[in-house]
């Protein structure tokens, strides 16, 4: 029995409900033109190569993606961190969107910061 309780502790320790989701902590946007351009910070306990956060998305209210940012590299030593996505295509009458970042081992957070849009 002590080998079970020691087994299930151990796999609900590595779960990914309870590991660090990379959180993100600033969004602006800026409409210019027909396009919008999105400054995006991001915090994560980045460990290096294994470990970082590699991108954050930009969802319609549906879910759907219509930006991405590619992170090309860890942010050991930055954090947290701002990158940005220039010229994205928003469809006409949307008036929110969702931000969420990624992590290269837990994958997608579950936290998603709602962005409202003004035109």
């Amino acid at each position: 029995m002590k080998i079970i309780m020691s087994a299930i502790f151990l796999a609900l320790s590595l779960s990914p409900a309870l590991a660090h989701e990379p959180v993100i902590t600033k969004v602006a946007v800026e409409k210019v033109g027909m396009v919008w351009n999105f400054k995006v910070t991001v915090e994560h306990p980045d460990t290096g190569w294994d470990h970082y956060a590699d991108g954050w998305e930009i969802l319609d209210s549906d879910g759907r993606q219509i930006g991405y940012r590619k992170l090309l590299h860890p942010h050991v030593e930055e954090q947290p961190f701002t990158r940005s996505l220039t010229g994205v295509v928003i469809p006409d009458g949307t008036r929110e969107v969702f931000v969420r970042a990624k992590c290269s081992v837990d994958g997608w957070s579950g936290q998603k910061v709602r962005v409202e849009l003004s035109p």
